[in-house]
């Protein structure tokens, strides 16, 4: 039996991103909803979700788990080492839920719920086992964003919080654990202070809701997605510090700014103010275009704080080492008789152009990165690099074979044509499963750092290239390889 089963009880926005975000890392999903519909919905979150979330890693995810819904709670607990509920915000309800679900689980499970409302004692107050129930609240879209509030009591061992701790970072996330339990956890605390202020400004009639959302999305709210709250007031601070930003503005908090904890009456005219303002906003894409909107920019976002090892970019960097798999094999470890897989990935969504598929340039950029581990492979590492040697790039020839779209699981296979003296002949095929996709021929030469001009390389790299050229000399020359553009096939 397998450790990777995971029960989904509650299929709506926030379990089906759940149900995305274990799946897509490789678990298998069981999953529970009375909806009729249930299936159908979370079908098309996968959607979304196998577009986006495998291109946030630069190296190939897991394959993806077995998907399986079930009518009774009782088959899809069974066996399940995590059971995440997300049934609505009632606690009746979850606690009848937490009753049926211990009578069948695994003693050694956990049951997470993604409540925002309900503090983890609450959840506790019936059951059967009290110390399998924690709170792990997340942010949707699950299955892009890294943020779980993991609350626990005094009930919940210590073992149990290192077990849920480590499994939630094994999904690329981020657990917050809240040590004290408080209504609403922490950040949610924060998204309500910001939402009755805007329900304020609209009231009063200073604000439209595209124009409280223009306030967040143009000014502060890029400064928070990468550096928080703190950092960011640190920085305002200048040299000074933390300490003086304080000073110098702490007396704005006493001034009559903010109607926190004053609410407006949701009325039938507020309420329809706030729809109309949205409809008009947005009511021109879909709820499906719209996530996908999102999930671009979020994308996009992500990635690029990837490029700086930043915030949750770092995280990404983080997973990405410990799903490198093939890709860490040294050269020992590689069948070099064979074109020697050099790339594993699937293509982000920032890869793709007006066309709707993947930009010429990244063609380039996937065998770069596949000539860059070769690299590594033959000893042109880091720390070879940073002696003074290094291969420099001559000339390149691409053949765009066929299309290739956001989320296309792909492969690069290297062979060396020729490697001699300084010259180092590179030949990339890309596979989307068996269908070639592109090639890459590239001629590359090594060169001095320090003079930047060619140079003879080291023993060892010399060595390394020279043994993989040999091995596959017996290979049957690529079809393709030494033509000139406009060539026929």
């Amino acid at each position: 039996m397998t450790d990777k089963v995971v029960a989904i009880i509650g299929g709506g926005v926030i379990g089906g991103g759940w149900a995305a975000r274990f799946l897509l890392n490789g678990w298998d999903v069981r999953v529970f909803d009375p909806d009729p519909e249930a299936e159908r919905k979370i079908s098309e979150v996968l959607d979304n979700a196998r577009r986006s979330l495998p291109g946030l890693s630069d190296v190939a995810m897991p394959a993806e788990g077995a998907l399986s819904f079930h009518r009774e709670i009782s088959e899809a607990v069974a066996g399940a080492v995590w059971i995440q509920e997300s049934v609505p915000e009632r606690l009746e309800l979850k606690r009848k839920v937490y009753q049926t679900v211990q009578e069948h689980c695994r003693v050694d499970a956990t049951i997470g719920s993604s409540t925002s409302g309900f503090k983890p004692s609450e959840l506790q107050g019936s059951a059967t086992d009290p110390g399998q129930i924690v709170v792990t609240h997340p942010f949707n879209p699950v299955y892009l964003l890294p943020l779980v509030e993991l609350v626990t009591t005094d009930a919940n061992d210590a073992p149990l919080i290192e077990r849920a701790r480590a499994l939630i970072s094994s999904l690329g996330m981020y657990p917050l654990h809240v040590r004290k339990e408080i209504d609403a956890h922490i950040a949610d605390r924060f998204l309500e202070a910001v939402w009755r202020e805007a329900l304020w400004l609209v009231r009063d009639g200073i604000a439209t809701t595209q124009e409280i959302d223009n306030a967040i999305r143009y000014g502060f709210g890029i400064r928070w997605a990468q550096m928080g709250l703190f950092e960011t007031y640190r920085v305002a601070g200048g040299e000074a510090g933390m300490a003086h930003f304080i000073e110098q503005f702490g007396p704005c908090l006493k001034s009559p700014w903010t109607r926190l904890m004053d609410v407006p009456d949701l009325t039938d005219e507020l309420v329809k103010t706030i729809a109309d303002q949205s409809d008009a906003q947005s009511g021109a894409h879909t709820i499906r275009e719209l996530e996908r909107i999102r999930d671009n920019n979020l994308v996009a976002m992500l990635r690029a704080l990837k490029t700086q090892d930043w915030g949750a970019g770092a995280l990404l960097n983080a997973q990405d080492k410990v799903l490198r798999g093939v890709l860490a094999l040294g050269l020992e470890q590689v069948d070099i008789g064979q074109p020697i897989v050099t790339v594993q990935r699937a293509v982000p969504l920032d890869w793709t152009d007006y066309n709707g598929h993947m930009n010429e340039a990244r063609y380039l950029q996937a065998f770069c990165d596949a000539t860059d581990r070769f690299m590594q492979l033959i000893g042109c590492d880091a720390a070879y690099i940073s002696s003074g040697g290094s291969y420099f790039t001559a000339e390149t020839h691409i053949c765009h074979l066929r299309e290739v779209h956001a989320g296309a699981r792909i492969e690069v296979r290297t062979r060396v044509l020729a490697g001699q003296g300084k010259k180092m002949h590179l030949w990339h095929e890309m596979f989307e499963g068996k269908d070639l996709l592109a090639t890459g021929e590239h001629m590359l030469i090594h060169v001095s750092l320090e003079t930047r001009r060619p140079s003879v390389p080291g023993a060892v790299v010399e060595a390394g290239l020279t043994r993989v050229a040999q091995a596959q000399a017996g290979l049957e020359h690529p079809e393709g390889a030494g033509r000139f553009v406009g060539a026929p096939r």
